[in-house]
């Protein structure tokens, strides 16, 4: 690996990158996260430029959390204590050709890394929607891109880095701790601050994304399984009005069986403009669109790096729910349209293969995920939470976790068949309990 080239390249895009909001924070406001929902419960911010000011900063703590992008739209990473910031620790440590595999800082965003390996002949298998997002912070998550072949995020760890309550530097590996290492990459943020990640990477390639417009429910429940293997990555945007109104089909230029993006897909008719998934909100910050090809990095998300993604003042839901009851849990939530609708901004929905991570809404689970982002009126979303997870409770959801749901515990903690195993390998690296909040020990410790 050319290590100083690499030095090179991190260092130019850091001076290039475009301003984000996801790093914005206006001095008089309150430490608040991106959407603006959540105001945290301390301004106690301390930031690490190297992994020995975060070991010291662990040690010196007594309770402590990771802050990152602040993408969480519920308390998750909360803190009333302290926060620690490793957005600093954002290179590419080193280029792996031979293993297919890279190492980065803790602090690292996709947004970041992504043309830096691309600019090396390498990509990931897939990104989220939005490319501003920490990689570890997408990976403790589980958080998520498109594409019934492709699994989460996190799946693309083969090894992580970080700092236990006692400020031991631990370092798992899945070809060498297959005990441990499913339970400590889906983590959120209960085992340590992360320092570091390495991925798995394959050769770099092209995609094109194509758009379609109005796709009848009617032609969804019969053609579910033909729309969703049409592209490498399948989104379908709907506001349950109208049928889905938007397919975006994101299509790889390597596939053995290349697109061939006919006038009309399944009853609908293909885009002739770029569009956003809120069809009433500019596509400037979407990713190009009409079959124009492009690097995987500038497409597999649906906004550009840098850019404002989705409506900005907004609240987000997402549940998976098991593949094989896609369409039954994709009418149940269709027959709430007129509940639904008056508060709704959009609904995504997306495909995710089973993986084998602890506290993965797919763990052992293909599923379907079916994601809302609301208007920011939280009385009312409040009130429709438990209506919808009433109507999905026949197929188990398990709820994003850094998302807004209503669900006790009671009600999705059952189905991740190896908590008892997550809750000994948090006590094995934190038995103290530093890196617990009320979410974790409402939500996952049952404290």
């Amino acid at each position: 690996m050319d290590k100083r080239s690499f030095l090179k390249l991190s260092a130019a895009a850091l001076a290039s990158r475009a301003f984000s909001p996801l790093f914005a924070r206006a001095s008089e406001e309150p430490l608040h996260n991106w959407a603006g929902n959540i105001v945290y419960s301390t301004e106690q911010l301390e930031s690490a430029s190297t992994i020995a000011e975060a070991v010291a900063l662990v040690k010196s703590h007594p309770k402590l959390k990771v802050l990152g992008t602040r993408h969480s739209f519920n308390r998750l990473p909360d803190s009333r204590d302290d926060f620690v910031s490793v957005r600093p620790l954002d290179a590419i440590l080193a280029l792996h050709p031979e293993s297919r595999s890279v190492t980065i800082g803790g602090g690292a965003t996709y947004g970041h890394i992504a043309p830096l390996l691309d600019a090396k002949g390498f990509a990931l298998h897939n990104l989220a929607s939005l490319p501003d997002i920490t990689a570890a912070g997408a990976a403790s998550t589980a958080t998520h891109g498109s594409g019934e072949k492709n699994g989460n995020l996190s799946t693309a760890v083969v090894a992580l880095e970080f700092i236990a309550a006692d400020g031991s530097i631990v370092t798992l590996s899945r070809q060498s701790d297959g005990g441990k290492f499913p339970g400590a990459v889906v983590s959120l943020g209960a085992l340590g601050v992360i320092t570091q990640l390495t991925l798995a990477i394959e050769p770099t390639y092209k995609v094109r994304q194509y758009v379609y417009e109005n796709l009848p429910f009617a032609a969804l429940a019969a053609n579910f399984d033909a729309i969703e293997a049409s592209a490498y990555s399948v989104s379908l945007f709907t506001d349950w009005s109208r049928g889905v109104n938007e397919v975006w089909l994101k299509c790889r230029d390597d596939a053995e069986k290349p697109f061939a993006a006919p006038p009309e897909f399944f009853g609908a008719t293909r885009a002739k403009r770029n569009l956003h998934p809120i069809a009433a909100l500019s596509s400037e910050n979407c990713t190009e669109q009409m079959g124009v090809p492009g690097p995987w990095y500038d497409r597999l998300p649906h906004f550009r790096i840098g850019r404002t993604p989705s409506a900005g003042k907004e609240l987000q839901t997402e549940y998976f729910v098991p593949r094989k009851h896609a369409v039954e849990a994709i009418l149940a939530v269709q027959r709430l349209t007129s509940q639904v609708t008056p508060h709704l901004l959009i609904t995504e929905i997306r495909t995710v293969a089973a993986d084998d991570f602890w506290l993965s809404p797919a763990y052992h689970r293909d599923s379907v995920t079916i994601h809302f982002t609301w208007k920011p009126e939280w009385p009312e979303v409040s009130r429709l939470l438990p209506v919808i997870e009433k109507e999905l409770a026949p197929f188990h959801p398990r709820p994003h976790w850094a998302k807004l749901f209503a669900m006790p515990p009671a009600s999705f903690l059952p189905t991740y068949e190896r908590l008892d195993d997550f809750r000994a390998l948090a006590k094995l690296y934190d038995p103290s309990g530093k890196f617990r909040n009320e979410f974790l020990n409402t939500n996952v410790f049952g404290a």
